[in-house]
Parts: structure tokens; C-alpha cells; sequence
């Protein structure tokens, strides 16, 4: 998946450009936090690896900000709410926002305790304008029903997804061994595609293959010339084939993975039908052999994609970085990274108009259709101008000089805009003045907001009208039983059904000061404040509700010592 990928470029990019620093890494089970220094080790960084769990959450107030890769801070702000809202900085991404998952996360923000030094960082302008408009609708949802008026938001900068640009830029170098080995002439035209083959969760491939085989058809002389190309930038009028060698043959590499053999042949049968002219390949893209072939052979990147899945798109700017020119839709991230007529060419995209799909939107929320179902009805009706594309293979497939010059200018515009050593530079940014954000709030008592976290109440506040009574400073304790006390008590403490509760057990010296206290008092009976007095502060409150423990155990009572007993 684009997101796992992302991830790992990004760990990469991080190691390589972040200063030299202490490292601290939050993980679940502390196996992760090994493979951590393994991989920072394994680049080169030797700096310490602080691990922080659960157990020690409060210890991420050291480096002050923690990045998730994904955007559910809001579960992590009630984490942080316990130690208080200025405690640490958050900070997640949108990968994927149309999952009902990163949409049910999304809206958590607004009734999670999420702060503005917090951030959630939008890949694309396009992705930030979808955030906003599920964020306006639960806004308006809280207005209604509840007179919401005030709303507390994480930023939402857009920094883009890094690569490393020279693992792309070695590509050209490949170009003829690449070719060789996978029988393909000098003179051969050759269009890549490279992600994931899937027709309904990431780029349909129909208008790809007719937009191909009407360019080819056109070159050869087959089929009619368009009297115009404006959709897709200015026409360079040559012959009608260019430079383009009269034997050449049109290739087509496909190179990523399909889910499972259906797909794989809606492919195949596709392909077959509708782009006859072609010679198809498909290579693995999880092999790194079969991606250096792909990259070093192509000529031409394309990827229209058409899916609401997609909130980035960063095989155009590899593409890029490898400088070839690109022919990619007109959507999403890809309006923000590929320069139209410069880069290559975006083709116009169209989808239907707001309110003709909320029967797709309430299919996939009552579960009449899986997420992928979702994705593909949604993605059925968004369609890419065949014939803009058609035209901006045409002008790329006759024209060496032009595909050369595309390829140029992207590659600097990768190399300048999206190599990793930029974009962490604009996320160590960030991660300051998150940091100078929450420093100003903390110093403006900004803390004193509420840290209650009230579906996850303190259990004794929450269900306080089930017992009959509740410990006090003022609630009396006595022995039951001087000799039964200390005569039972270590067999009572090893009893599997006693020993499981830990955490709640006072230590060996706090229960001798106990015991010591009760046995020298008068009637060996005191008030719970009295027999405390002598315990610090921190320790007095977890030291109180322990003798609820004692008194479970029958070693010691709660409340008055009655006549008959004394």
C-alpha cells in the first residue's frame, strides 16, 4: 500500500536528514523499539533510542512533539489529557481520508481534546479541501444539536511527500541494460505505469490503453488528426509521426502487483481489447530489480488516476526524478505536484456534482458495500478526457527533444521541491513552532482546561452510587484481629486470587508502617488521615484506597469500633 511505502521512505528520509539528536520512539510492545535502533544503526545514526510505552507516557513531554503516521490524534489527545493539554505537541497525516476509519478520525477532532499545537500535516491542497468539509459538516452537526459555536482545530499545513531523488535519477543510467533485458529496441516508445494494478481503488486503466491505441493509431496514420490540443497544452505541428521511426513498436510496462487473479485478468482482457497495437508487460513492483527495469526502460510515465483513495500520488514525482515527462489526471495531489505543459501534462478529470452520491456514501456506512465496492462505484463515475490524453501522447511519442525537455524540467522541479532533504526541513519546522505554540499557551495558563476524559472516568467517580459507603480522611480503621493480622496475612498475600493485582498493592514498608501504626495506637484504631500523616504526599491517596484492599482480606475494618467489641 502508497501509505506503508510512504512510511518507510519517510523513516528513511528522517534518519538521513534530521540533526544529530536524541532519539525517543513510542511503541506498543517493546520488540518495535529494537527494530527501531537496528534501522537507525543500520543508517548510519548512533545517537540513544529513549523508548516510551504506555506505562511511561508522561515521558514523552521530553521531546515535546510525537508524529503518528496517520490522522487519529484525537484517541492520543485523551492520552495526553491525563498529564495535561501542553504536555506534548501531536502531529499526524493524511494518507487515505475516504476509509470510514480516517473519516470517523477526522471528525473526532473536533470533541476530542485536540489543540492548535497540535497539526495534522494535509499531503495535498486537494486532500486539506476534503478535511475541511467533513470537519464543517460535524461542525454543523454540533451547531445544531448541541448550539456548538466555539471549535478547537489542529493546524493543517500542506507539506507534500518526500522521495529520494537520487534512487530515481540513477535510473537513467540503466536505460539500455533495462532495455535489453526486457527485449525492448532503442527505438521503441515505452509508457510506464508504476503502483499498485487496480481498477477500482487506484487508476482505472481503460482511458490509459484508448488514449494509447488512438495515439498510436494517429502516429502511424491510421486515424484523423485533432484540429486542436488546448486541453492538454500547445501542439509542437510536426509530421504526423515526428521523429518517431517508422518500425518503432509501442511497449507498455505495468509495474506493481494485483490483489488476486480476478483483477489480474480484468487486466489482461482489458489490455486486450483495447490497446491491440501495444506489446504489454507487467512486472512486479514489489521486486526492486523489476522496478530498476521499469524506470530505466520507459520513456513516458503515465498514471490517470480517478480514485477518492488517492491523496497524493508519489509515482509522478519518482517519475520525475527519474526525468521522464508525464502524462497524468488532472486530480488531487497531482494538480499540486506536476506542472501542466512543463512537466508533462495533466488531463482534465470530471465527477458528478455534489448530492448525486450520498446512496454510495450510506451503501458503504450500512455495510451493503465493503470499502473497496465504495471506492469503485465512487471511482465508475469519475471519468478522464480521452482525447486530451490521446493528444499529450501524440505530442510526447513524436518528439525526442520534447519528451527530453519535460523530463528536465521535472526532474529539477523534483530535486528542488519534494527530495526528502527539503521536505523534512519543512517538518523539523513545523515540529518548532508546534513546540513554540504550546510553550506560549502553557505560559498563559492554557492548561487550566479540564483533563477529564469522560468516557474513560475514574471508576470510583463514575460508579460512585454502587457501594454503600466510600473511604474518607475521616473514615476509623482498626484491626480485626491483631493476631489474625499478622498470623495470615503472608499466606493471604500469596494466594493467586490476591497476588494478580500488583499495581494496586502497597509495597512491604508502607503495609509494616500500617501494621506498626494500628498495633501502637489506642484500641488499635485510627483515622485514616492520622494513620496516613506520615506518608508523603504523592503516596497518601494510593496508600488510602489500599486499606480498602486490607479490608477485603478481612485484615483489617472500616468504620466505628462497636461497644460489644471493645
Amino acid at each position: 500500500m502508497g501509505r506503508n511505502a510512504a512510511g518507510e521512505s519517510f523513516l528513511r528520509g528522517f534518519f538521513d536528514h534530521a540533526p544529530p539528536l536524541d532519539f525517543w520512539v513510542q511503541v506498543e510492545q517493546s520488540e518495535h523499539s529494537k527494530v527501531f535502533a537496528q534501522t537507525a544503526q543500520s543508517m548510519g545514526r548512533q545517537e540513544p533510542v529513549h523508548v516510551i510505552q504506555n506505562a511511561s507516557l508522561g515521558q514523552l513531554s521530553h521531546p515535546g512533539c510525537v508524529y503518528y503516521p496517520g490522522p487519529g490524534i484525537g484517541s492520543y489527545a485523551w492520552h495526553r489529557a491525563a498529564y495535561g493539554h501542553t504536555a506534548w505537541s501531536l502531529c499526524g497525516i493524511t494518507h487515505t481520508t475516504s476509509s470510514a476509519r480516517a473519516m470517523d478520525a477526522i471528525v473526532e477532532w473536533l470533541s476530542a481534546p485536540v489543540q492548535p499545537w497540535d497539526a495534522v500535516i494535509c499531503t495535498s491542497s486537494a486532500v486539506k479541501a476534503n478535511v475541511q468539509s467533513l470537519l464543517q459538516a460535524q461542525a454543523d452537526f454540533f451547531a445544531q444539536r448541541l448550539g456548538a459555536t466555539r471549535l478547537v482545530l489542529p493546524q493543517l499545513p500542506v507539506i507534500p511527500l518526500g522521495i529520494h531523488t537520487a534512487d530515481f535519477v540513477a535510473m537513467q543510467a540503466k536505460r539500455q541494460t533495462a532495455r535489453e533485458a526486457l527485449g525492448i529496441a532503442k527505438k521503441d516508445i515505452v509508457i510506464l505505469f508504476a503502483g499498485r494494478l487496480s481498477f477500482h481503488a487506484k487508476a482505472h486503466p481503460l482511458a490509459m490503453y484508448q488514449a494509447l491505441e488512438a495515439a498510436w493509431q494517429r502516429l502511424k496514420g491510421n486515424a484523423s488528426q485533432p484540429t486542436s490540443f488546448s486541453s492538454a497544452g500547445p501542439a509542437h505541428r510536426q509530421s504526423a509521426s515526428g521523429d518517431l521511426a517508422p518500425d518503432a513498436k509501442l511497449v507498455l510496462i505495468e509495474c506493481g502487483w494485483h490483489a488476486n487473479d480476478f483483477i489480474a485478468k480484468a487486466f489482461h482482457d482489458a489490455a486486450q481489447l483495447a490497446i491491440p497495437s501495444a506489446r504489454s508487460i507487467t512486472l512486479d513492483g514489489r521486486l526492486a530489480q523489476a522496478r530498476e527495469q521499469a524506470w530505466g526502460a520507459a520513456d513516458v510515465f503515465c498514471s490517470l488516476s480517478d480514485n477518492i483513495q488517492e491523496t497524493f500520488g508519489i509515482t509522478p514525482i519518482e517519475a520525475m526524478a527519474a526525468g521522464l515527462p508525464v502524462v497524468v489526471s488532472d486530480w488531487d495531489g497531482y494538480k499540486d505536484t506536476v506542472r501542466h505543459g512543463i512537466d508533462g501534462y495533466r488531463i482534465p478529470t470530471w465527477m458528478p456534482s455534489s448530492g448525486l452520491g450520498a446512496d454510495l456514501s450510506l451503501r458503504h456506512a450500512l455495510e451493503i458495500d465493503t470499502y473497496d465496492m465504495y471506492c469503485g462505484h465512487s471511482a465508475s463515475l469519475v471519468a478522464v478526457d480521452i482525447e486530451a490524453a490521446t493528444q499529450a501522447f501524440v505530442e510526447l511519442f513524436q518528439s525526442t527533444e520534447r519528451r527530453r525537455e519535460m523530463g528536465a524540467c521535472g526532474q529539477a522541479h523534483a530535486i528542488k521541491h519534494y527530495d526528502w532533504s527539503v521536505v523534512m526541513a519543512q517538518y523539523q519546522k513545523l515540529w518548532h513552532d508546534l513546540g513554540e505554540c504550546r510553550r506560549q499557551a502553557a505560559a498563559q495558563s492554557a492548561d487550566q482546561i479540564p483533563r477529564l476524559w469522560p468516557a474513560r472516568m475514574d471508576p470510583f467517580a463514575s460508579f460512585a452510587a454502587y457501594p454503600t459507603r466510600q473511604i474518607q480522611a475521616s473514615t476509623t480503621v482498626s484491626f480485626r484481629d491483631t493476631s489474625f493480622a499478622y498470623r495470615q496475612w503472608p499466606s493471604l498475600r500469596a494466594l493467586a486470587m490476591v497476588n494478580y493485582a500488583k499495581h494496586i498493592m502497597p509495597d512491604e514498608k508502607e503495609l509494616e508502617a500500617i501494621f506498626v501504626r494500628l498495633e501502637q495506637a489506642p484500641q488499635k484504631s485510627l483515622l485514616a488521615e492520622v494513620l496516613l500523616a506520615d506518608f508523603s504526599s504523592a503516596r497518601r491517596p494510593y496508600v488510602l484506597r489500599a486499606l480498602l484492599w486490607l479490608a477485603k482480606l478481612g485484615v483489617i475494618r472500616l468504620g466505628p469500633i462497636s461497644r460489644r467489641e471493645e
